[in-house]
């Protein structure tokens, strides 16, 4: 069978160097920095270097290193005869190559200074916490990414890891039984190094936002008892803002946790409240603005973008959006009769997304890449003629074939901001008017439940997401036949 050889094949190993004997060839800058990695990891490791040109800083480094010794010679395949592990740091590719040979005539693992390709095994990136160490590897791919990791592990890793080690030592020392009733009782002892923050801090923070709430409620609440003017001021708001304030907030909370139906729940609810399809159209477009674009900031800083899968969507996606807020802006009545074509499509692929979140066989990666572009065009088009449609379309397709779904719900949800500016200035410039009250009382709603639903989906697991996007896929095409077939008959 052929091997994989795909991704990083180091095997990481943790060397006794202070019982071998190394042998470094250059004193130059990489060479003093190769022996400076070396010793600063192991104090005792017996060190021999081989130079022609040997810089003041090795003598001044290796002074109180006693077992290291330093010979200004040039080099000779005789000086990796009593060698164990072999660092060629010159800057001559010729002796680097007959470095190289020698080492390997004497079956001896070599370390070539900036030549991956010529590398027995890498000198990585090392975290240090007194007996913890931490190896970093890129497989001789960039030096400096494992060099900023290690930074950033530095920095937060606490120092006081190390007495956490010593502890558990001694604990381990004191245990008597056999090796699993050891295993069980050391678990139990590290239990609480990988356990989530104290809920006293997530409290301390819902705190804060109950404190702002009831304090604003108060406010409110003085002012519409002893000042007219507000008064008079929040009566004359249409109740139309407010219905639309609370359904905003309920369809922006399903769909930021599960990246999709607010599209399709606010066009319903209101073409209920006797707004016109394309009116309706435009109000959730407009809201989907401020709302997807938190999100979609939220879920870049949650880390689930997946930036090739937004290149491929972003540029059909507005094209469609475009095509599609023209049309319906032009004829209104044409959603009718794509709403079905849709709905019927939306069913199949909700059946296929339920039936894959109760599979326990291995996922296939995707391989619709070529089809991306195709599906961002039709998923935004259909999306400005109905109303909503983009995290049906597109984000069912994407888990339908494969791809996770929760990198497809944020990349969805980031490319749907830029989707929804593009319709919401194309019905702008079309109708001649608008329903202001509907589309700020689902701007508000929406905005509020945005950053509160991404984190929302961020916390529920992948079958959790696929199951709720699968049903409610279902429920919704469902509605949608049943309500053009009763249209008909």
């Amino acid at each position: 069978m052929k091997e994989n050889q795909d991704g990083n094949q180091l095997f990481p190993v943790f060397l006794k160097l202070n019982q071998l004997h190394t042998v470094v060839v250059g004193a130059g800058i990489v060479g003093l920095e190769k022996l400076t990695a070396l010793l600063n990891n192991s104090q005792q490791a017996r060190v021999t270097v081989v130079a022609e040109s040997i810089l003041p800083e090795v003598y001044e480094f290796t002074a109180t290193y006693p077992q290291v010794t330093v010979l200004q010679k040039s080099f000779e395949a005789s000086d990796l005869d009593e060698a164990d592990l072999v660092v060629a740091a010159t800057a001559n590719n010729v002796l680097n190559e007959v470095i190289r040979k020698a080492a390997h005539e004497r079956k001896l693992l070599i370390n070539v200074a900036d030549k991956p390709a010529l590398c027995d095994f890498y000198l990585g990136s090392i975290v240090k916490k007194g007996d913890l160490k931490i190896a970093i590897s890129t497989n001789g791919k960039s030096p400096t990414v494992a060099k900023r990791i290690k930074e950033v592990l530095n920095e937060n890793l606490p120092n006081e890891l190390d007495t956490t080690l010593q502890q558990i030592a001694a604990l381990r020392n004191t245990l008597r039984g056999d090796f699993a009733s050891k295993v069980i009782a050391l678990n139990k002892a590290t239990a609480s190094l990988v356990e989530p923050k104290p809920v006293r801090k997530k409290n301390f923070k819902w705190l804060i936002w109950g404190t702002i709430i009831f304090s604003l409620a108060i406010a409110l609440t003085a002012l519409w008892y002893n000042e007219p003017g507000f008064r008079n001021y929040a009566g004359n708001i249409s109740p139309v803002f407010y219905y639309f304030l609370a359904a905003g907030f309920v369809f922006a909370m399903i769909d930021g946790a599960i990246g999709m139906s607010y599209g399709v729940t606010s066009t319903a609810f209101s073409l209920s409240m006797g707004i016109s399809p394309a009116s309706a159209s435009m109000a959730v477009h407009l809201s989907e603005i401020m709302s997807n674009g938190i999100a979609g900031w939220m879920h870049y800083r949650m880390g689930n973008i997946n930036w090739k899968l937004f290149k491929l969507l972003i540029i059909p996606g507005i094209l469609g959006a475009l095509a599609g807020a023209y049309l319906v802006s032009s004829l209104e009545h044409y959603s009718h009769y794509t709403k079905p074509l849709v709905s019927v499509y939306t069913l199949i692929l909700g059946s296929v997304i339920l039936s894959k979140a109760f599979k326990t066989g291995k996922k296939k990666s995707a391989d619709k890449i070529k089809r991306i572009s195709l599906l961002g065009l039709g998923g935004g088009f259909i999306d400005a003629v109905g109303g909503g449609g983009w995290g049906s379309i597109v984000l069912s397709s994407l888990i339908a074939g494969g791809r996770h779904p929760r990198f497809s719900l944020g990349t969805v949800k980031l490319t749907r901001f830029f989707i929804a500016m593009v319709g919401s200035l194309t019905f702008l410039i079309m109708l001649d008017k608008a329903p202001w009250s509907a589309i700020a009382g689902l701007i508000i709603g929406s905005a509020l439940a945005a950053p509160i639903a991404a984190r929302i989906s961020n916390r529920i697991s992948v079958k959790v997401i696929m199951v709720a996007v699968g049903i409610i896929v279902i429920l919704v095409s469902l509605k949608s036949i049943y309500g053009f077939i009763s249209n008909i008959l």
